[in-house]
């Protein structure tokens, strides 16, 4: 087991790392960019231990191509364009683009090149060093205990008053690729949840296991898109209105849901007037206080004369299903609602999962940051840069 590669195909990635790559590759495709891996917290042991495997399985993943089958499941998405899916045929991950060293007990991971190349490694790296971590631990009892945990959750979704309600029903869907405890699991936690909630789950991220178990892949953008545009020469004040705009342009109409906290909520609804509140379907939330967010989404649409149940609100920072659950109750039949689980749904053992992130620091020879309504997500390397950001959207420190 522990010589199995964990990647078994490049498939395997978040839904929304091929919808931003076409965007990218499409409106910016002499970017470059630089990436770093952070663990935010405390492991069991050292991730340091786990350099000569992460290395092996970097080599493995640089040694991988598309196959024809699954060049064929992206040409069938409506909105993957057939010249994005010409340039996959022939990609090839480069080893050079990314180096991998440790500081002490830390594991220091760095991928710098093309953006459209290098934004590619995030989801894999993050992935094959969780999957590693927990392959050093003792097996007994675990998966046992996860399945377990599985099952309640699956029941109290059974008892929950009203999720089935077709004017304002409970929509799950599983964003737990990145910190998974194995794939095989993640496999069994997305084929139970499919075949046992057919109402309210509605998809995963992970485009492989949608394409081999035949369910809806799930995603738009993330931080990253958003990020990158602070580095494409557009004035500073601009850069969430450009990306938004190119997103439009590049999808028309599909994949409409925005990412809202690369500046905080508040910075991005100054942004997202009738023009955009229009043309996108909804708002996603991954930071901050979920009801204040919510409220402030609804608020915002009625301000605009846009009545709030035609849109939709994504929750995906940190949920179990408890939360998810709560933030339901809240909102149900005010405005439509629906919920990525992540972590919780695939690595929720009783050992405590990894806070893993790989994020973007730099486009095009400028710093990038994301100033979140959550301080602990809050990313950026240079200082000066951030306090200027912070200036430009009169965010506080």
């Amino acid at each position: 087991m522990s010589n199995v590669p964990v990647v078994k195909s490049l498939l395997e990635n978040d839904l929304y790392k091929f919808s931003m790559w076409q965007a990218l590759m499409h409106s910016h495709p002499g970017a470059r960019a630089a990436y770093t891996f952070i663990c935010r917290s405390e492991p069991a042991y050292p991730l340091a231990l786990l350099a000569d495997d992460v290395n092996r399985e970097l080599d493995h993943l640089c040694r991988m191509y598309f196959t024809q089958s699954e060049l064929d499941y992206l040409s069938s998405l409506s909105y993957i364009k057939d010249d994005f899916v010409d340039y996959l045929t022939v990609f090839r991950f480069q080893r050079r683009f990314i180096t991998l060293g440790t500081d002490g007990d830390k594991l220091v991971i760095h991928a710098a090149g093309p953006l459209v190349h290098v934004m590619g490694f995030e989801i894999f790296v993050l992935y094959i060093v969780s999957e590693l971590y927990y392959r050093k631990f003792p097996k007994e009892g675990i998966l046992e205990d996860a399945e377990r945990r599985l099952r309640e959750k699956i029941e109290t979704l059974r008892n929950e008053p009203g999720i089935d309600d077709p004017a304002s029903p409970f929509i799950l869907f599983d964003f737990g690729l990145r910190r998974r405890y194995s794939g095989d699991w993640q496999r069994e936690v997305v084929k139970t949840l499919s075949s046992e909630l057919p109402v309210q789950f509605k998809g995963t991220s992970n485009v492989y296991l949608a394409k081999e178990l035949g369910i809806t892949p799930v995603g738009t953008m993330a931080h990253e898109y958003m990020q990158a545009f602070q580095g494409f020469g557009i004035r500073l004040r601009d850069f969430q209105k450009a990306s938004l705009e190119a997103w439009v342009q590049e999808f028309r109409g599909d994949l409409g849901t925005a990412l809202t906290d690369v500046i905080g909520m508040d910075a991005f609804l100054e942004d997202f007037d009738l023009y955009f509140a229009k043309l996108f379907d909804g708002l996603r939330h991954d930071s901050g206080d979920p009801y204040e967010w919510g409220e402030k989404a609804i608020s915002h649409y009625r301000k605009l004369r846009i009545d709030p149940r035609t849109k939709k609100l994504v929750f995906s920072d940190g949920l179990d299903l408890p939360s998810a659950l709560a933030i339901y109750r809240h909102f149900k039949g005010r405005i439509q609602v629906s919920f990525g689980i992540g972590t919780n749904l695939t690595n929720d053992t009783p050992i405590p999962p990894l806070n893993i992130v790989m994020k973007i620091t730099g486009c095009n020879g400028q710093p990038v940051a994301k100033i979140s309504d959550s301080p602990g997500k809050t990313t950026g390397e240079d200082e000066t840069f951030m306090a200027y950001l912070r200036q430009v959207f009169n965010k506080p420190a």
